[in-house]
């Protein structure tokens, strides 16, 4: 990283940014060409870093993951436009974390239940859901195994 004291070392700093982010991008690549998506995602903690997501049966993310698995993916928050008296004095305040992995598609009922676990506990205080066998069946969940990190902030 360039600007070095802008790096989050800290494994706890970067739980917090997967915590309060809303989305994850996720960018794809097919033939040297990127193809990068918005979606929601449950986070699983540093003990085994793997982020997970759902998504319809069909759809050219699937392609691309049946093609290539490798992935980037990346999450920010605390998103704050700062000024000055001139327009190079103007940034944004963040922090963020990039990674890269391997996108696999969930086939096992357990671990679809585990990785909509994580979704569902991301974006909701509630727990003990639980889910209709016939919707597990139609339901497609992605598993992203990460293998590489790191976190950077401007605040």
């Amino acid at each position: 990283m360039r600007r070095s004291e802008r790096e989050i070392t800290d494994l706890k700093e970067i739980e917090k940014v997967f915590e309060s982010a809303d989305v994850c991008r996720i960018a794809f690549a097919d033939n040297n060409v990127p193809y990068i998506v918005t979606m929601n995602f449950g986070y699983s903690g540093f003990d085994s870093p793997v982020l997970y997501f759902h998504c319809a049966s069909e759809g050219k993310k699937l392609e691309m993951i049946r093609k290539n698995n490798n992935v980037c993916f990346e999450v920010d928050t605390d998103h704050e436009l700062y000024g000055g008296p001139g327009a190079c004095d103007f940034g944004m305040k963040y922090r963020s974390v990039v990674g890269w992995g391997k996108m696999t598609i969930v086939t096992d009922e357990q671990d679809k239940i585990k990785g909509l676990d994580h979704i569902m506990s991301h974006y909701s205080e509630k727990t003990g859901f639980t889910y209709e066998r016939s919707t597990l069946s139609r339901m497609l969940v992605l598993k992203l195994e990460i293998t590489r990190m790191t976190g950077k902030k401007c605040l």
